[in-house]
């Protein structure tokens, strides 16, 4: 059986942010993470890809985006041409303007926290 898989836009290698904690937690609950980050590097043993354009696989099965919504704004082009299951837009990522925009390329994004989705809380991780 294959392990579900993620892209984690906005992954940081500070262990206090969300987009690092969501990596790990992620690992935890047994996906196969690709940290998004253009600074690359690595983070928590996973490679991280500089752009969504860059991961190998044809179809995600979650994108999750962890990055201001004006940055987010600049992604969507890049969201809409990978193949992906569900779309998460964390709090604090999201915009009415964003969501719009989203939704306009055909696009379906959930408003909510990745890492409780997954029944894991930040704070455990």
């Amino acid at each position: 059986m294959t392990k579900p898989s993620i892209a984690i836009l906005g992954a940081s290698s500070d262990p206090q942010k969300f987009g690092h904690k969501a990596v790990k937690a992620y690992l935890q609950q047994g996906y196969d993470v690709y940290p998004v980050n253009p600074k690359g590097g690595e983070i928590a043993g996973c490679q991280v890809y500089s752009s969504l354009e860059e991961i190998p696989l044809q179809r995600l099965d979650r994108i999750t985006v962890y990055l201001p919504p004006a940055v987010g704004m600049q992604m969507l082009d890049a969201i809409a041409a990978k193949p992906h299951g569900d779309l998460l837009f964390n709090p604090g990522s999201e915009s009415d303007e964003l969501l719009e925009k989203a939704r306009e390329k055909g696009l379906d994004p959930i408003v909510a926290c990745s890492i409780v989705d997954i029944g894991m809380s930040p704070a455990d991780v």
